[in-house]
């Protein structure tokens, strides 16, 4: 029931009493509001025993003189009359009774490729919807520390989502994220960004359209990056170097169900900047809608199946194609990205894997103009499995505990280009584990432990804990 009608409701049941119960207060509290409608159902209960009294002593009366005749459909029309008035009362105290005892209810659930806190202006009547994530990280370096390694912590994200449901069909929707706590220069990182700012254009189930800032549609964590919905403190490395999560442009394009299984998302969106290119990979060179160069355009497309009758599965994919030379360098840049994605939910269980593969042309042209090695291709892939035990240790429980592992392998220079040296600390293996806790669905709080080896050396050992919230 939403907000609006228990309001109204309330204000109705309000009238009805004040017309049948003699100087009644506006109660102040909602003790007293359960008095009264205590009162009144009691005094519900005997105006019915007074019509059926009445009712019955019609029925065994017999023939009656003009005077008594005419005092009897009197009395008739009145009854009918507080007939229908206990009839009004009882229905308007039955739904106070469930305004007052059943909460509204916000269904945690995505709409078109975002994330469940994302998705809330798609869930309203119409006008304005405010939603937003949190994340807190404590971050302990446990062995092979070095110089550099410092144990920290860090607000690293609070997130305000605003949207704007103008009609059924015409929506806007923002994603607002204030980065590790600070934009002063001092600090580290520190940011305030748009992530998101598109309108849509909902048509039809098969065909929709989408303008603005979007979120690339790649991987699971580019457009479902809420704390509650990913294992970790951190999120995969594969889904933050090899595709640089969290990724959005300026862009347009059409989104929907080909059939009831099938979905795709497609846009046309400013390409990426070569001469901001690293070793790291192509991270750098997001230009994030901020006076973005926009000589080269790219196209990003993708297609989920998740088919009724394995349920609680998904299998995906997604290609980025586009230059990247932006009118820099004398080079188009060509630059690739593909990625294959599997998951799958069955009670306590979450299952994940991906894969994705890029390559860089024209590799020595941007290694030369930037001076640093860019890799010619690369590559990510990780698998990870979680289960949620607390059935197993409390079966009348709704709260969520899921231990799990994570592995994952990724190199942002797996070829190099001719006369340039690879930098073997590119190379990554990540072992992980872990636990999400879940008091409720809209809190996470998390710990892990993460082990990342280089060709080129070991890492050093990292401890996390923190939590997380969405609203």
């Amino acid at each position: 029931m939403s907000i609006a009608k228990q309001s109204l409701a309330m204000c109705a049941a309000f009238l009805l009493v004040s017309n049948t119960a003699n100087a009644v207060d506006k109660p102040a509290t909602m003790e007293e509001m359960w008095k009264i409608i205590e009162a009144q159902q009691a005094q519900l209960d005997a105006m019915k025993k007074t019509l059926d009294a009445s009712q019955a002593s019609k029925a065994s009366s017999g023939a009656v003189d003009a005077e008594e005749g005419h005092a009897q459909s009197q009395t008739n029309a009145e009854l009918k009359e507080l007939e229908h008035k206990t009839n009004v009362l009882t229905e308007v105290v039955e739904t106070m009774r469930t305004a007052l005892v059943i909460p509204e209810e916000k269904e945690l659930k995505s709409a078109y490729g975002l994330g469940p806190a994302a998705s809330k202006v798609y869930q309203v009547d119409q006008g304005l919807s405010l939603g937003g994530y949190g994340e807190v990280n404590f971050q302990t370096f446990v062995d092979d520390k070095g110089p550099n390694d410092k144990n920290n912590a860090d607000l690293e994200r609070l997130v305000l989502y605003v949207g704007y449901k103008f009609t059924d069909s015409i929506i806007f929707n923002s994603e607002i994220e204030f980065e590790h706590a600070s934009t002063d220069a001092a600090s580290n990182d520190g940011s305030v960004s748009v992530e998101l700012a598109s309108m849509d254009f909902l048509l039809d189930p098969m065909f929709n359209v989408r303008a603005g800032m979007v979120l690339l549609p790649m991987g699971f964590i580019n457009q479902i990056h809420e704390p509650p919905f990913f294992f970790g403190n951190n999120r995969p490395e594969v889904e933050r170097t090899i595709i640089p999560s969290t990724w959005r442009e300026v862009g347009a394009g059409i989104f929907g169900e080909i059939v009831p299984d099938l979905s795709y998302t497609m846009y046309a969106v400013s390409g990426l900047r070569a001469d901001k290119f690293n070793s790291s990979g192509i991270r750098s060179g997001r230009q994030k809608g901020s006076v973005a160069l926009n000589e080269d355009m790219a196209f990003v497309g993708r297609i989920d199946y998740v088919p009724s009758s394995l349920p609680g599965v998904t299998i995906g994919t997604s290609t980025y194609l586009g230059n990247s030379g932006q009118g820099a360098m004398d080079a188009d840049v060509f630059t690739q990205l593909y990625e294959a994605h599997v998951e799958w939910k069955y009670r306590g269980l979450e299952f994940r894997t991906l894969g994705s593969w890029g390559h860089i042309s024209d590799a020595a042209i941007v290694s030369a103009h930037n001076g640093t090695t860019v890799g010619s291709s690369n590559y990510g892939v990780y698998t990870e499995i979680g289960y949620d035990v607390m059935p197993l240790i409390l079966p009348s429980s709704t709260q969520y505990l899921a231990p799990f592992f994570r592995y994952e392998k990724l190199d942002t220079i797996a070829t190099v280009a001719n006369g340039y040296m690879d930098d073997l600390s590119k190379e990554q293996d990540i072992f992980q584990v872990g636990f999400n806790y879940k008091p409720i669905p809209q809190v996470v709080i998390k710990a892990d432990y993460r082990n990342r080896n280089t060709k080129a050396g070991i890492k050093p050992d990292e401890f996390n804990i923190g939590f997380g919230f969405i609203f």
